[in-house]
């Protein structure tokens, strides 16, 4: 019988990889309930994908994580480049443009500025480990931005595999940081209106450490985080590979 299901499940992957992760987040928002929601349950359900897939690389020893395994190779097409894609896209759909308007001049600055700032703290930390080279500094400092922006710049200038997961590491604990600390600081830090979450969107920067964070604060604020947080991913894949990289170069080359 065992069997059976098992195969019926490998033969259908992405049906299972969709399964799974729903049991996932079900289990991890019953968590986020039992702590008042002040660790969002997909912030806790991030971190159990990220935990599953370092024992699937442990268990196969193989360079795609839990996916390598039969029964979850599913996971390689879900968790790919298409489907990311569509969800980050998909948000767009939920803002009102008037809204938008009203972070104007304030969220495009933001942006811009959070890309400057996250690339130069990625490449001094770099610098400050004993990665003196442009072109890692450059990747590790496009990973501080997001862990998109880091494997992005790292292809681009041909940067080590080493130094590529390194970048997305540093990627993954800002997102991470973001979901925790932003349901905490909202109110403080007047997070309240579709403007402010634009502009911390842009400031931020990580889509989904944003709409997490901004889940568990106001649902009704996540589409306009999400939309400029995608514009931060977009500008900074643009940006760290060449006006970045240059600039590094210019100073330690």
């Amino acid at each position: 019988m065992l069997d059976i299901i098992v195969g019926t499940l490998e033969k259908l992957p992405l049906i299972t990889a969709f399964a799974i992760v729903g049991v996932i987040m079900w289990i991890s928002y019953a968590i986020g309930k039992l702590v008042n929601n002040r660790i969002h349950g997909s912030a806790i359900a991030i971190v159990a994908g990220l935990v599953l897939a370092y024992i699937g690389g442990k268990v196969t020893g193989g360079s795609k994580g839990i996916s390598d395994i039969s029964l979850f190779a599913g996971f390689g097409l879900m968790g790919g480049a298409m489907l990311r894609d569509f969800a980050i896209v998909s948000t767009a759909f939920g803002v009102k443009l008037e809204e938008v308007k009203k972070a104007g001049l304030a969220g495009g600055i933001a942006l811009v500025i959070s890309v400057i700032i996250s690339t130069a703290v990625g490449a001094a930390v770099a610098y400050a480990f004993g990665y003196t080279s442009v072109v890692d500094m450059a990747t590790i400092g496009g990973g501080a931005t997001t862990f998109i922006v880091g494997p992005v710049t790292g292809a681009a200038l041909g940067a080590s595999s080493e130094v590529i997961a390194l970048s997305v590491a540093a990627g993954v604990v800002k997102s991470i940081a973001v979901m925790i600390l932003t349901p905490l600081l909202a109110k403080p830090a007047g997070l309240t209106t579709p403007a402010a979450a634009a502009v911390y969107g842009g400031l931020m920067g990580t889509t989904s450490g944003v709409s997490a964070g901004l889940a568990a604060t106001d649902p009704k604020l996540v589409p306009y985080g999400a939309l400029t947080a995608t514009f931060y991913t977009g500008f900074g894949c643009l940006m760290v590979p060449s006006v970045g990289y240059m600039t590094l170069a210019a100073l330690f080359g």
